[in-house]
């Protein structure tokens, strides 16, 4: 479990003094720096931005939205999107295979010794929906990015599920970020910062709303029987 150990150690660590590093206000005092950085070496600043938002993600950083931010901000809205989503994407899927390699030999999963325990529960709800749940983690910007890196990977979800949930659904609030950060020069020229909470208005956080209640209809009606169960669900009744 050193694995993990040190993923805990070094996420602990960077929240405590990389934090200021890592801010609008770092970005606003060298962001004349960092432009002349990029137009200087367009092709090695994609490379180091992209490494940069990747580590963030892996080691779970505090940060992720000022360097949405920034991609917008250096890279303009398309490439700036895909930047941020490949990096953010594959940094949490790294995390993932990290967490669950260094938690390999914890037995809790195989076990039903807990079967009355609320964690077994959402456990197994992970499990027998992991495509509905896994975008809706994704999709819901109140989660935690990092939770839902991590939690995926204690309870048994499939990988390849991960990965493209993940990518899907960090799109529409990478989308936004971004786009934040195309403006962020004219905000900082007001000597104002960027208002990440852009994303909870009702013209962007209602589409998402609507788009999590489409994805929990299946679930509540498979709950109460008007829809087959899950293959995961028979089999764990059979056994």
């Amino acid at each position: 479990k050193t694995v993990v150990i040190l993923l805990f150690i070094i996420a602990v660590f960077g929240f405590s003094f990389f934090s200021e590093w890592i801010s609008f206000e770092a970005l606003k005092e060298n962001r004349s720096d960092i432009s002349d950085f990029r137009d200087e070496n367009f092709i090695l600043s994609i490379i180091v931005f992209w490494l940069f938002y990747f580590l963030l993600i892996v080691f779970s950083l505090p940060g992720a939205a000022v360097a949405s931010v920034s991609g917008g901000f250096l890279f303009g809205l398309n490439l700036g999107l895909i930047i941020n989503v490949t990096a953010a994407s594959t940094g949490a899927t790294v995390l993932f295979i990290l967490v669950r390699y260094g938690l390999k030999s914890f037995k809790y999963n195989q076990s039903n010794d807990f079967d009355n325990n609320f964690a077994v529960t959402i456990k197994n709800g992970l499990i027998q929906n992991q495509i509905s749940i896994m975008l809706i983690l994704r999709l819901v910007p109140l989660v935690p990015f990092f939770l839902a890196n991590i939690l995926p990977a204690l309870v048994g979800v499939r990988l390849v599920n991960f990965m493209w949930t993940t990518v899907i659904g960090i799109i529409p609030g990478g989308i936004v970020f971004t786009w934040i950060g195309v403006g962020v020069g004219e905000i900082f020229d007001r000597n104002e910062y960027p208002n990440i909470e852009l994303l909870f208005t009702p013209a962007i956080f209602g589409p998402l709303l609507g788009i999590t209640a489409l994805l929990l209809i299946p679930l509540i009606l498979r709950h109460f029987g008007f829809l087959p169960r899950t293959i995961t669900e028979q089999k764990n009744e059979k056994y």
